[in-house]
């Protein structure tokens, strides 16, 4: 018992200094599924792709739950015990990809920190035999590496393993928080760095390329999602990202872009006018869309729907759309609000959407957004907020979004 207590230590250091959070939270995450599950779950990690040009990044549901970053990995859960499945070893492969963990070798649960870690060759066996002493079955079912398994008990009951491991991730632990809040500073300095270099005549890649260096200095691993940066025409198009177009004075350009560091996420956008100076146009559609997002923000809670009601954010910042300002054709703007309010934010910048409502220690983005075409302007304002029993706290809040805060800034 002593020796395994030991392993267990040795692995919390190994793997929390890899990961930043803590093995015992990984050990605890999976006892809480555990705990909830009414069968047995079988889940794949990543496999390493033969294409150059794609890097590897593990699966976020299987990083969730053990922490581990190699590929090829396999995980069952039983409501009695974990293993783990690692692949063989592949001495030419590690010529190209490196020294991987087998589970042959003497550190394997060290390194690991599961009690039991068995070669892939072996999961045939194991899922038969807990397909035995287990009617409910919990898979990825669009999964191709399920397929052949599922073939081994066809008559067994098949659950979504995505469903139980969403609801886990919905509140974030404290060490969680406080790598969503590496990322989200290290996006903060990443788009001020932009406003001071931006200037018209650039081209956009150009801004991108300023933000994302930032953050990769600051520590940050990847993009939490490509960076967007559409000026002009390109600020309505909601999901731009060919980032080639030549910035001219008078546009606003609109910057969404967030980085990922020790895997986890964030999500922010703001708009600024190129050349350092809102129109008055441009003023007033701005401060319409920081006007609803304030009121949004101002009516998070615990227990509140991010859509689906009367009483909603999405529905509040639909009608402050409404009631606030007009089109060039005198119709209410809140037809040019076309996407959702919000999402959670973790190790995915698009968290599963586990929870009907908002709770404590949930982290969300809040973006509202006004496109309007005819008039080449675009405008979001996007703030990634952990939801707290006392409140909402903006993590990005050292981001400014005032008018006079902006064009104070911008190409200074």
């Amino acid at each position: 018992m002593r020796s395994f207590l030991l392993l267990l230590a040795a692995a919390a250091s190994l793997l929390e200094a890899q990961t930043g959070i803590p093995a015992k939270e990984y050990q605890e995450r999976r006892q809480k599924l555990q705990k909830s599950l009414d069968g047995a779950l079988i889940l794949f990690g990543a496999n390493e792709s033969d294409d150059i040009h794609l890097a590897f990044f593990q699966d976020s549901n299987f990083l969730y739950l053990t922490g581990w970053r190699e590929p090829g990995a396999a995980m069952m859960i039983t409501p009695t015990e974990e293993i783990l499945f690692l692949p063989p070893r592949n001495e030419r492969a590690e010529i190209f990809t490196g020294k991987k963990l087998v589970a042959e070798d003497a550190n394997a649960k060290e390194k690991t920190g599961f009690a039991k870690v068995l070669p892939r060759s072996a999961i045939e066996s194991n899922f038969q035999r807990i397909a035995e002493s287990n009617e409910k079955l919990y898979v990825i079912s669009n999964d191709p590496q399920v397929q052949k398994l599922r073939s081994l008990a066809v008559l067994h009951d098949y659950a979504n393993a995505a469903t139980p491991i969403g609801r886990l991730r919905v509140v974030k632990s404290t060490a969680e928080v406080e790598l969503i809040t590496k990322a989200t500073d290290a996006s903060v300095l990443a788009h001020k760095a932009a406003w001071k270099a931006i200037k018209p005549g650039q081209f956009e890649y150009q801004v991108a390329t300023e933000m994302t260096n930032v953050y990769f200095e600051q520590g940050c691993e990847r993009h939490a999602y490509p960076p967007i940066v559409g000026s002009g025409p390109n600020s309505v198009i909601l999901h731009y990202m060919s980032n080639k177009r030549r910035m001219d004075s008078g546009e606003v350009v609109v910057m969404d872009v967030g980085a990922e560091c020790s895997d986890y996420a964030t999500d922010i956008t703001r708009t600024i006018p190129t050349n350092g100076k809102f129109t008055p146009r441009q003023r007033e559609i701005y401060e319409i869309v920081l006007g609803a997002q304030k009121a949004a923000i101002a009516a998070m809670k615990p227990g509140v729907r991010m859509s689906g009601d009367a009483t909603s954010l999405t529905q509040i910042v639909r009608d402050y759309f409404n009631s606030h300002g007009k089109d060039l054709h005198g119709a209410p703007l809140g037809k040019y609000f076309t996407h959702g309010l919000g999402h959670q934010v973790g190790l995915d910048v698009h968290d599963p959407e586990a929870a009907q409502t908002i709770q404590a220690g949930m982290v969300v983005t809040i973006e509202p957004g006004l496109y309007i075409p005819e008039e080449n302007i675009g405008v979001r304002i996007e703030d990634t907020v952990l939801m707290t029993e006392n409140g909402p706290k903006v993590l990005s809040a050292g981001l400014p979004k005032e008018v006079d805060e902006i064009e104070k800034l911008v190409g200074k």
